[in-house]
């Protein structure tokens, strides 16, 4: 299983609120218009707390600020996920995402990556 994780931050306009809200009610129905041509097998939104939640466990560890959400991705192989590569709709449907995500996500310091799913229990 190969997984594509987006640490989001929310642009500096928006509330945890309106950015959760238009999130959740707007860009996910989006990816799920897009999941078959872009061959996603799941997509799953984890949500942040309030950061008050969170801060004892950051300040003790001496870790960074956090994320307003943690998105992911899910495809079967590399190669299926590699396979939409040249297909012109897959390019549409990921050109509509990334608008989309311009509209709530501050791109520049939303980090995301590829990786492999390691089962450990």
């Amino acid at each position: 299983m190969i997984k594509l994780t987006f640490a989001l931050v929310r642009l500096p306009s928006l509330t945890r609120k309106t950015f959760q809200a238009y999130w959740r009610d707007h860009h996910a129905p989006l990816v799920a218009s897009v999941r078959e041509v872009l061959r996603i097998r799941r997509y799953v939104q984890l949500h942040s707390l309030p950061d008050d939640v969170s801060a004892n466990l950051r300040r003790a560890r001496g870790g960074p600020e956090g994320f307003d959400g943690v998105a992911q991705l899910w495809w079967d192989s590399l190669d299926d996920m590699a396979a939409t590569a040249s297909d012109p709709a897959a390019a549409i449907a990921g050109e509509r995402l990334l608008a989309d995500e311009r509209q709530f996500i501050d791109l520049a310091h939303s980090p995301l990556w590829w990786g492999e799913e390691i089962v450990v229990f």
